[in-house]
C-alpha cells in the first residue's frame, strides 16, 4: 500500500462528496503535477477511478428514479461515438512527449473551463430558465440535438483529459433542461451518463497501457472513505465557499498546466 497516493484518494473523495464535482478535475492534476505520472497514465487511471465509483452512485440514483433516461440516451447518443473516434485517434498519433504535451495542454483548457463553468453556474441556470420561458417552443425544438452535441464534446474531452462528466456535464443539462431538471435529478443522470463513458474510455486506456492498477487500488482505498466523510461534512459547511475554493484552485493548475 502506497499511503500517500491513498491520501490523495482520501482528500479527492472528500472533495467530491462535499461538493459533487472534483473528481478527475483534481486527480489528473494532482498525479501529474504532484506524483510525477505521465499524463496518459494519471489520465486513463483516473477514468476508472471514476467509473468504479460512480457505479455506487449510478445504482443509489437509479434505485431511487432519478436518472432521466431520455436525457441520458441523448447524451449517449453523441458521447459514445465520439469517445470511440477519439481513442482511436489517440492511439494512432500517440507519440511519446508529443502526446503528453497534448495532454496537459488540453487538460489545463478544460480545467479553465471547468472553472469558470462552477463559478457562473448560477448565472447560466438562470439564462438558461429566461430562454426557456420566453422562447418556449424553440428552446424546447432544439434540445434533443444540443443534447446529442453536448454529449459530443463530452465525448472528446473525457477521454483526453478525464475531466467533464462531472463539472462540465452539470452545467451543460442545467442550461439544456433548467425546469425539468432539479438537484436529485441532475446529479442522478450525469452520474449514470458518466459510468459508459468512463469505462469506454478507461477501456481504451488500457489497451494502450496507460493503467496503472496499483495506484488506482489505493486510490480507491482512500476514496471510499474519504467520500463518506466529505458527504457528512457537506451538511455542515457552505458549499457554494467550498466550490470557489475548488474552481480557484483549478484556474491555479489550469495555467500552470497551459504554461508547461
Amino acid at each position: 500500500m502506497n499511503l500517500v497516493n491513498v491520501i490523495a484518494g482520501f482528500c479527492v473523495g472528500a472533495a467530491v462528496g462535499m461538493t459533487g464535482v472534483g473528481g478527475g478535475s483534481l486527480m489528473t492534476p494532482i498525479l501529474v503535477l504532484l506524483f510525477g505520472f505521465a499524463p496518459a497514465t494519471a489520465v486513463g487511471t483516473d477514468l476508472w477511478f471514476a467509473a468504479i465509483t460512480k457505479m455506487v452512485g449510478g445504482t443509489f440514483h437509479n434505485r431511487k428514479g432519478t436518472v432521466d433516461w431520455q436525457v441520458l440516451r441523448r447524451l449517449s447518443a453523441g458521447s459514445i461515438p465520439a469517445s470511440i473516434v477519439t481513442l482511436i485517434w489517440m492511439d494512432l498519433t500517440r507519440r511519446g512527449q508529443t502526446t503528453h504535451g497534448t495532454i496537459v495542454h488540453a487538460l489545463g483548457a478544460v480545467l479553465l473551463v471547468t472553472a469558470i463553468a462552477m463559478l457562473a453556474r448560477k448565472k447560466i441556470q438562470s439564462l438558461a430558465v429566461r430562454l426557456r420561458t420566453t422562447t418556449a417552443a424553440a428552446f424546447i425544438t432544439a434540445q434533443p440535438l444540443l443534447t446529442v452535441l453536448a454529449g459530443v464534446v463530452l465525448g472528446v474531452v473525457v477521454p483526453l483529459t478525464s475531466v467533464g462528466a462531472g463539472a462540465l456535464g452539470t452545467v451543460m443539462l442545467l442550461y439544456l433542461y433548467p425546469l425539468r431538471m432539479n438537484p436529485p435529478r441532475l446529479v442522478g443522470t450525469d452520474i449514470a451518463h458518466a459510468i459508459p463513458l468512463a469505462v469506454i474510455a478507461g477501456t481504451g486506456h488500457l489497451i494502450m497501457g496507460n493503467v496503472d492498477v496499483k495506484l488506482l487500488i489505493n486510490l480507491l482505498l482512500g476514496s471510499i472513505p474519504g467520500i463518506l466523510i466529505g458527504t457528512v461534512i457537506a451538511t455542515k459547511s457552505p458549499e457554494v465557499l467550498m466550490r470557489a475554493a475548488i474552481a480557484v484552485i483549478l484556474v491555479v493548475v489550469s495555467v500552470k498546466l497551459l504554461l508547461s
